[in-house]
């Protein structure tokens, strides 16, 4: 059977919303960007992809694939949307793998296009009267215990059930933006990520080029001063520091068949061994990034020994100190360059930019077993494991 084998990972830098580099840029030229340095970095004809699958999340019901397809003149290409939310990047990860190991289609490109900044905004009409709401539509019907304020379905029920203090969520944070501004300063993740060229308002341009989200002032003081998001309840342990930021960004993978790579005399940068979805009660959102894990792992016929490096996604600090805890993961193999808390959370490019991440971070050690998983919203989880 064929693999599914990467030939290329890239990602743009991780701005923050509505106040960041990337403010007035929108999906579709994200979208457009993403699609062409991926193909252009894996040495490939655009016409010889099959197809492209973008997760996008709350976006509105485009197909953002479909139409960075078009824009760089690949009317032959279609596209695909794909909408699991946080683990969305994963799932098209998942999709394209399936694909090809399965001998429909030769080369994919998917990953992720999050732009929380220019979003659009879902007026829906309140049935049997002419009035009319803004709402994100709904992914699971909504309890007291489980609405869709994440920082209680995902962060604070998961710290609530599992025993987890603030201390060790806000040590999980701030050692995130540790990693994250000495990855940045080392240069880490210069070969993953493509600059990308920022018009603003004024007419002049800007290059953008290194992730700006991530706080060189954060400190295990600044945390604790902060108020928790939700002080009427008693307790409440979420604040702004242990949560991920709001984001811009877009990721992809180039994925061939290994016959297609061998054939092109591509040197493939890691193969996709496994991955899966799976549902967890809404009420706690955020135990989906932990048993997705086990999920993956017995279906590439591997242990937690056998992983190298992990990227649990920090919508919540709760995620990661939750998962190390319950599953005996050494969490000095865990988010090593930072992840939501510090790099930011572009939901629908969260999953691609995780494994992108993760192959490059593999191939700098010689090699070696990773896995990403993350929660999704609504009740769900993903996880994919790479070998490189």
């Amino acid at each position: 059977m064929n693999e599914a084998v990467i030939v290329s990972a890239v990602r743009t830098p991780i701005a923050t919303a509505r106040k960041g580099t990337l403010k007035d840029t929108p999906a579709e030229e994200l979208a457009t960007h993403i699609l062409s340095e991926a193909i252009r970095r894996a040495g490939i004809p655009g016409e010889s992809v099959d197809d492209v699958i973008f997760a996008e999340s709350l976006y509105g019901g485009g197909d953002l694939a479909r139409y960075a397809a078009a824009a760089m003149g690949l009317t032959q290409v279609p596209g695909q949307a794909v909408n699991r939310h946080c683990a969305g990047g994963l799932t098209a990860v998942g999709n394209a793998a399936g694909s090809i190991r399965s001998g429909m289609d030769r080369v994919v490109v998917a990953g992720g296009v999050h732009s929380f900044s220019t979003g659009p905004a879902l007026t829906w009409r309140v049935p049997g009267t002419d009035e009319t709401q803004r709402r994100i539509p709904p992914t699971f019907p909504y309890t007291a215990e489980a609405t869709d304020d994440t920082s209680v379905s995902v962060g604070w029920n998961l710290a609530v059930k599992y025993g987890l203090t603030r201390e060790q969520m806000d040590a999980w944070a701030v050692r995130s933006h540790e990693r994250a501004i000495a990855a940045i300063d080392a240069g880490v993740f210069d070969d993953e990520i493509t600059p990308l060229k920022v018009t603003r308002p004024d007419g002049s341009v800007v290059e953008f080029a290194i992730d700006e989200h991530p706080r060189r002032d954060t400190s295990l003081a600044k945390a604790a001063a902060l108020k928790p998001l939700h002080p009427e309840i008693d307790a409440f342990s979420i604040t702004a520091a242990n949560s991920s930021g709001m984001n811009d960004a877009a990721a992809a993978l180039t994925l061939t068949s290994s016959s297609y790579a061998a054939e092109q005399g591509l040197q493939p940068l890691g193969t996709i061994r496994a991955w899966g979805a799976i549902g967890v009660d809404p009420k706690y959102t955020g135990d989906g990034g932990i048993v997705s894990i086990p999920l993956v792992l017995k279906r590439a016929g591997i242990s937690l020994s056998d992983v190298a490096l992990w990227e649990i996604n920090e919508a919540f600090a709760s995620v990661p100190v939750a998962a190390c805890q319950e599953l005996g993961i050494d969490d000095g193999k865990v988010n090593i360059f930072g992840s939501g808390c510090s790099l930011g959370h572009p939901i629908a490019a969260s999953g691609a930019r995780m494994l992108t991440t993760l192959t490059h971070g593999l191939r700098r050690r010689g090699g070696g077993i990773g896995v990403a998983a993350m929660c999704a919203g609504g009740g769900q989880g993903g996880a994919v494991v790479v070998e490189v």
